[in-house]
């Protein structure tokens, strides 16, 4: 004699069943992000890891003149000199141009903290590959990236340890990739775009969003300031990309911004030595203060017309201190194994 399931069984067993496949559904859902995750993370590092090993460029140099052994950005404070180059196609002059941004970064490991020297590019200085003085932008065209970090060394007095050469254009493709930023526009004015377009950018003054054109417009243009006030607003546009770029809301731009920058940019940094920089990003926020060196307007007539910033040579003092105390070294230069501490590390 068979026996019939009654009908509250059958709706029990049911009602089990959809329970069940609930359960499996909210332990999926977190399983499956966490997979994801982790492979969107495993594709960021290997895109990264090419990019960047792509972008690699040997200069010879296994570490500063000025240093007593080479650093490791994993325990040591280190330097990194950047470079602005506006070269493009159209211009034809990859080979020979001349800087058009020259930065200086110190980064103080203990502290994970960043200072950012803007170098204005008609600053008067010795350059030692020619053996005269000119202006500061013309040490790339001169003798490339050597001359320019030999440049630099004997200005500021300290070792430059690495050095990223970008082009302009990746002012471009960095802001696209993250959407745009937002930044402070000082005054209404035209520029030329990236392809040598006459006044094919208008903005207006205040705050706004600018795109990757608009930005580089931004940085490029000195038609109603100067030099000093220029390279303040690179040092804006750069803190309002690495703003974005670390926010949440890029974290699935990170591909993009990758590929952005390695495609513009040559360094002698190895990969494994730039992991050691993410750091400085992940410890609570990045603080960077922003210097620029001080000076004059001035004008040389003879043997022809020609201008330049003359620095001031007190504040130059000042802003070599600076730098040397937040790498931690004195006027005998050395890395972490055998540094020499100033009495005073604290700047005011």
């Amino acid at each position: 004699m068979s026996s019939k399931t009654s009908p509250n069984t059958r709706i029990m067993k049911k009602k089990r069943k959809r329970k069940l496949r609930r359960r499996v559904y909210v332990l999926l859902i977190p399983i499956i992000l966490f997979i994801s995750v982790i492979g969107y993370m495993i594709h960021l590092y290997a895109t990264a890891e090419t990019v960047f090993s792509d972008s690699h460029e040997e200069d010879g140099r296994e570490k500063s003149a000025l240093r007593d052994a080479r650093v490791d950005p994993k325990k040591d404070n280190v330097s990194v000199l950047i470079m602005g180059v506006d070269a493009s196609d159209i211009r034809a002059n990859a080979d020979n141009s001349r800087t058009d941004t020259l930065m200086v970064a110190t980064l103080n490991k203990k502290d994970k903290s960043v200072k950012l020297l803007s170098i204005p590019r008609d600053s008067k200085v010795y350059i030692p590959e020619v053996g005269y003085e000119d202006r500061i932008n013309h040490a790339h065209s001169f003798g490339g990236t050597e001359a320019t970090i030999d440049t630099i060394e004997k200005l500021l007095g300290i070792p430059i340890d690495y050095w990223v050469k970008v082009n302009f254009e990746a002012f471009i493709d960095v802001v696209d990739a993250v959407d745009g930023i937002t930044v402070d526009v000082p005054y209404e004015f035209y520029e030329q775009n990236s392809k040598d377009v006459a006044n094919a950018i208008h903005l207006y003054a205040g705050e706004q969003e600018l795109d990757g054109e608009e930005a580089l417009a931004l940085a490029r243009t000195r038609k109603l300031d100067n030099d000093i006030e220029r390279g303040k607003r690179q040092q804006t546009i750069i803190k309002a990309i690495v703003k974005k770029t670390i926010s949440l809301n890029s974290i699935l731009k990170y591909d993009d911004i990758i590929k952005a920058v390695g495609k513009n940019m040559t360094t002698n940094m190895k990969f494994d030595e730039m992991k050691s920089f993410i750091s400085y990003g992940t410890s609570g926020g990045l603080n960077i203060d922003t210097y620029s060196l001080e000076g004059s307007d001035y004008w040389e007539y003879v043997p022809k017309k020609k201008y330049y910033w003359v620095l001031d040579q007190e504040k130059l003092e000042e802003t070599k201190r600076v730098l040397q105390e937040h790498l931690e070294i004195s006027s005998k230069v050395s890395t972490s194994s055998g540094v020499e501490t100033p009495t005073n590390n604290n700047i005011n």
